[in-house]
């Protein structure tokens, strides 16, 4: 599914990263704990988060996300806005709350991630 497309299912509003609208997204996963993104993530994921500091867009950045949105309308600060941009990540924000983001994009066919935990 095309970046684009996510904003509209989100009515989200682009922060920066109008060049990447039509970055293809594989996947999505939500979290508000970055430990949980390293740990989980993977190449091409749409993080959904709603923590809006810098370590966002540090950890979208190690894991090789394609960009991130910021659930009930959170946006980051200008360092996180201008990392983004150093490292070609776009940053959405909605104003869903996550598990309403998260359901809407699991409806339209956006699959999440897909590991299991061995207990």
């Amino acid at each position: 599914m095309k970046l684009k497309e996510i904003k509209e299912i989100l009515e989200a509003d682009l922060i920066c990263g109008e060049n990447y609208l039509d970055v293809e997204i594989e996947c999505a996963g939500g979290s508000d704990l970055m430990s949980d993104v390293l740990a989980f993530g993977q190449p091409g994921l749409l993080l959904l988060t709603g923590l809006s500091n810098i370590q966002t867009v540090r950890t979208a950045d190690i894991i090789g996300a394609n960009a991130v949105i910021y659930v009930r309308g959170k946006k980051p600060d200008s360092n996180g806005i201008e990392l983004a941009g150093q490292k070609n990540i776009p940053l959405l924000s909605t104003k869903f709350m996550m598990y309403k983001a998260c359901g809407l994009l699991y409806n339209h066919g956006l699959a999440g991630v897909e590991r299991t935990i061995k207990t």
